[in-house]
């Protein structure tokens, strides 16, 4: 059974190699260490068996929540741990008074793009050359 709970320092190494594997430019364990204890912030892990599976985040701004880190590693994917990561998420951000959730995604990025769809998410616009190595575009989503 994978359960879903907030992300801890003894998370912070493994969700930084996987950060490692799926992104481009990831954060350091130095950003999450940080990151997991700013009061505006929350970070949460999948967990199955003792063994993590993925991890997110939320930045949470005048009732709108950003967020952030979606990463599922490669063994996992096609689960629905994603879904139940942001699901998890948003459950937690609703019982804080967030009201809209919002994120960037490449735009090459299907798989996620029809994920955040199937949660509610919209397009609502393109950040322009966004992301780096390599440079691609962002598409901007809001569930609102």
């Amino acid at each position: 059974m994978i359960i879903y709970r907030a992300m801890t320092s003894e998370d912070v190494t493994f969700i930084s190699r996987l950060e490692e594997e799926t992104f481009s430019m990831p954060w350091s364990e130095e950003s999450f260490l940080q990151m997991i204890t700013k009061e505006d912030t929350r970070y949460y892990v999948a967990e199955e068996d003792g063994k993590l599976l993925g991890g997110c985040g939320l930045w949470m701004i005048a009732g709108e929540g950003n967020i952030t880190n979606v990463a599922v590693s490669s063994g996992a994917r096609r689960r629905g741990v994603g879904t139940g990561l942001l699901k998890y998420l948003m459950t937690q951000g609703d019982r804080e008074g967030v009201t809209a959730y919002t994120l960037e995604v490449r735009v090459s990025n299907e798989a996620a793009i029809r994920m955040y769809e199937k949660l509610g998410f919209r397009s609502e616009g393109i950040r322009p050359n966004f992301y780096e190595k390599p440079t691609e575009d962002a598409m901007i989503m809001w569930k609102r």
